[in-house]
């Protein structure tokens, strides 16, 4: 689900930048979320039962809500707008800062996340690997930061606030259900957006490129990527999950290589090992005790051998 995560998200990037081309940016957001609104609700009602996807609580409603205007309607429709003026590198690392965002936002929010000295070390490693990968001077960024960067922050926040939300709802309905109600509710506030800056269907143009871009945000960007999302949210914290923005840029990288022919530089692989090494602080405590487990699995099975062993060597049975 965490990989899943990030590929999706990552392509993202690539499939909007292409799409951009040839549809208004507010719009296009707009119809993604109606074509992934409308596959993702019919698949819950196909599959769940009444009491499964109606929302009964407010803590639903709670939920509903903060998945749609915040993690859906607001961080994408701040991504398309400000990605009609900079590269999908720039757009990936601002997006990265989501990880450093949530945890400010947990702290005020959440009272079962924080995060320990190692760990912000972790996650600075991490960002500095992430910016390695793609190139980034910081010097530039902070020269050019202005609206662009200020609508692309924006949007960040929004994922950043909509994730520890949710998280804070404590929802009872599942989270492939909510995003369900969410997708509608996010496309809702985009086409609204779109409206008050006077884009129309009619500046659209039907291209191929833009409807094979138009599919990937809607399916797999759309529908597939905030299942494993916000499925993730409710199984390991909002501070977590939003680490895969930490890998949406390499797979941003990776996706360039493969689809627009750009060439994966020994300062990339560099910046890789960075962003691994920033996992394995963040993580450091989680990776302790994998690999613990791992010697005691390793041990105890050694220990299974001899002992076969000695019985098949006196003629014990299996009951002995």
């Amino acid at each position: 689900m965490f990989l899943a995560t990030a590929v999706f998200f990552g392509g993202t990037f690539v499939a909007a930048k292409a799409g951009i081309e040839y549809m208004p940016p507010l719009l296009f957001v707009a119809l993604r979320f109606d074509v992934a609104a409308v596959l993702l609700l019919g698949y819950v009602l196909l599959t769940h039962s009444r009491e499964e996807w109606l929302p009964r609580t407010r803590a639903d409603l709670a939920g509903i809500a903060a998945a749609g205007l915040f993690s859906i309607g607001l961080a994408n429709a701040m991504l398309f707008l400000g990605q009609q003026y900079v590269s999908s590198a720039v757009a990936s690392i601002v997006f990265s800062l989501n990880p450093i965002l949530t945890p400010v936002f947990a702290a005020f929010l959440l009272s079962d996340e924080r995060l320990s000295a190692p760990e912000a070390v972790g996650m600075v490693v991490a960002l500095l690997g992430v910016a390695i990968v793609i190139g980034l001077d910081p010097v530039n960024l902070l020269a050019s930061a202005g609206t662009v960067h200020a609508i692309l922050l924006a949007g960040a926040v929004g994922a950043a606030l909509g994730g520890v939300l949710i998280r804070r709802a404590d929802a009872s309905m599942s989270s492939t259900a909510r995003t369900a109600w969410g997708l509608p509710l996010g496309a809702l506030l985009c086409h609204l957006l779109a409206l008050s800056q006077g884009e129309r269907v009619a500046a659209i143009e039907w291209t191929p490129t833009g409807l094979v871009a138009l599919g990937y945000v809607s399916v797999f960007s759309g529908v597939l990527a905030y299942i494993a999302y916000f499925g993730l949210l409710d199984e390991i914290g909002a501070i977590r999950t939003n680490l895969a923005f930490y890998l949406v840029p390499v797979v941003a990288a990776l996706g360039g290589w493969a689809f627009l022919g750009e060439v994966i530089t020994p300062t990339t692989v560099v910046g890789f090992l960075v962003v691994f090494v920033g996992f394995v602080i963040l993580n450091h405590r989680w990776v302790g005790r994998e690999l613990a487990d791992l010697r005691g699995a390793l041990g105890d099975d050694s220990r299974s051998r001899n002992r076969a062993c000695i019985a098949g060597e006196n003629g014990w049975n299996d009951r002995d």
